[in-house]
């Protein structure tokens, strides 16, 4: 499979990402931020750890439980509190820097010197979010803001520890994607439960509701993320972050009605175009048997290159 066609399955994780909102709030209970998180999770976890049938062995426990609390685990919570929190879009917009985290971390991480070319898009994409999400109305809530950071410092973090340690010898991004999101389940469950108390009694449209996020919007978009994390640069695969905010807002206005002014719009081209940018001129990974990460050797299966990942 070619490069570009890597990039757009692996683009239609965030675009999945991007129904989050208007699911939420048309089909699922108010107020109920870690129960959802958990129903996201867990549910799917166990669905694809039950197809992948492999269970970590000796460290990858250890690994499979920080990547699921990075990625999973602590991002879906700090996520919801920093967009419960924060007027309008703003917890999008403080999302927006994780590009310029994962450059960052991955000089550090993986020896990838950052480019003018890589900060530069990353400062652009960022101001294109402001555009389409901001809201002028509202004050700043100091936790909301540290949450929102927060939450895309650990996914920016999980993203670039999942390509250094990439996957054991024998092992898919399938079965990665599954023990990721089973941690992360694992870690919220407990958390709803004291936060939030006893599962709220579900209708028809909640049940659909939790099935579609955790099936197509967490099971399916988590594994073309962390597959597409396997075949793609660290640094490329989180330019794809942008297209979350920019579906929320198309389908905002396509099934919920919602305006788009003009200034919304040319944020939308502003960040699109630095998601485009993103994915260009940026040397694909090594790949083969002998390909590794932070000293990790493995040996993939055909049609598997390179280390997988997951944000």
């Amino acid at each position: 499979m070619n490069r570009s066609m890597t990039v757009l399955l692996t683009a239609l994780a965030p675009v999945s990402w991007g129904t989050t909102y208007a699911v939420t709030t048309e089909f699922l209970p108010a107020d109920r931020p870690l129960f959802t998180g958990m129903m996201r999770a867990l549910p799917a976890g166990l669905v694809l750890l039950a197809l992948a049938r492999v269970l970590p062995r000796g460290v990858w426990w250890v690994k499979a439980a920080v990547l699921g609390a990075l990625n999973i685990g602590a991002f879906f919570p700090l996520l919801f509190l920093s967009a419960y929190r924060l007027p309008g879009g703003m917890a999008a917009v403080v999302g927006s820097v994780g590009p310029l985290i994962v450059v960052g971390l991955s000089a550090v991480l993986l020896g990838q010197r950052p480019t003018a070319r890589s900060v530069l898009t990353g400062l652009v994409a960022a101001f294109g979010v402001s555009l389409v999400v901001l809201q002028a109305a509202g004050a700043l809530d100091v936790v909301g803001v540290l949450a929102a950071f927060a939450s895309a410092a650990s996914m920016s973090t999980g993203t670039v520890l999942t390509k250094r340690w990439g996957r054991p010898e024998g092992v898919g991004p399938l079965a990665l994607t599954a023990w990721q999101l089973t941690a992360g389940g694992l870690l919220i469950a407990p958390l709803a439960l004291l936060v939030e108390g006893a599962p709220p009694a579900l209708d028809g449209r909640a049940v659909g509701g939790y099935l579609y996020l955790a099936l197509a919007n967490t099971a399916v978009a988590y594994w073309l993320w962390f597959r597409g994390i396997g075949r793609l640069t660290a640094t490329q695969v989180t330019f794809l972050g942008p297209l979350s905010p920019l579906t929320a807002a198309v389908v905002g206005w396509a099934a919920l009605g919602q305006s788009l002014t003009p200034v919304q719009l040319v944020g939308m081209a502003v960040a699109f175009g630095a998601t485009v940018a993103g994915q260009l001129g940026v040397r694909p990974p090594a790949q083969g048997p002998t390909a590794a990460v932070g000293g990790n050797r493995r040996q993939d299966s055909p049609g598997l290159t390179g280390p997988a990942l997951r944000r």
